[in-house]
Order: C-alpha cells, then sequence, then structure tokens
C-alpha cells in the first residue's frame, strides 16, 4: 500500500478475488464499512480496464543459459536491473499469465528468487476515483 494523495493522505489498495456473485457482493460491503475506506469499486463490473503486475526475477546461470536468459528476457522485454558474473536480476511488467510464462521459461535456466506485487488495476477513460 502506498500514499496516492499526499494532501488528502489517501491510500489505493487493488485486491483481486474470486468467487460468485454474492460472494463479491459480500466482499464489497465489508470493505465500504471499514471507517477509513472512502470508495469501493468493482473493476470487472464498471467496465473496460487495465491490470498490470510487476515482478522481479533472479536467475544464476553460466555460459550458454545465461545467454538464454538474457535473449528470453529480450523477447519479454524485461528490464535487466542488475548484474553480476553469475546472476541476473530482470523486472518484467504486464498480466500475470505473462509473468508466469516468463517464470516458466526462467526455471530451468536457473531462476533462485521470485518478487511480485501483485496486480494493480484501473479503470480506462477520463473518470478517475479522486
Amino acid at each position: 500500500v502506498a500514499e496516492t494523495d499526499h494532501t488528502k493522505k489517501l491510500s489505493r489498495i487493488t485486491i483481486l478475488c474470486t468467487g460468485t456473485v454474492h460472494v463479491i457482493e459480500q466482499i464489497h460491503h465489508q470493505l465500504e464499512r471499514l471507517v477509513p475506506v472512502h470508495y469501493v469499486s468493482n473493476l470487472t463490473l464498471e467496465g473496460p480496464h487495465i491490470e498490470r503486475e510487476l515482478a522481479l526475477m533472479k536467475v544464476v546461470g553460466k555460459k550458454e543459459k545465461r545467454i538464454e536468459a538474457l535473449q528470453i528476457a529480450e523477447s519479454f522485454r524485461a528490464k535487466t536491473v542488475d548484474t553480476t558474473l553469475d546472476s541476473f536480476v530482470f523486472e518484467l511488467t504486464g498480466s500475470p499469465e505473462k509473468i508466469d510464462a516468463f517464470i516458466e521459461l526462467m526455471r530451468p535456466l536457473g531462476l533462485v528468487e521470485v518478487s511480485r506485487t501483485g496486480i494493480a488495476a484501473m479503470a480506462r477513460g477520463n473518470e478517475g476515483i479522486f
């Protein structure tokens, strides 16, 4: 959770949940009852929206595996944010499915650590929450 409006001291939390319509409505109502909650939005009901996730992945390897890891990272448009003689840390943003696919390709190449943010989401268009 990070502050999104310093002057109003507001933060934004994105919660991804699955369930029946009834379960989602219950979650919505429970969130509205929390004292500091100002607004609850169900993006799947409100129309087009954008979902993105960020992941950092550490891959340890030598020679051919390093070259292959760099080629895969380039094809996924991942950024190399740290490099040592034996390892890379890649940063990748995209859909959870894209990140899952990248992780699966990196496993045999020496994937040793993954840190994921979870989904951040926002409605498309010119309307904002704040």
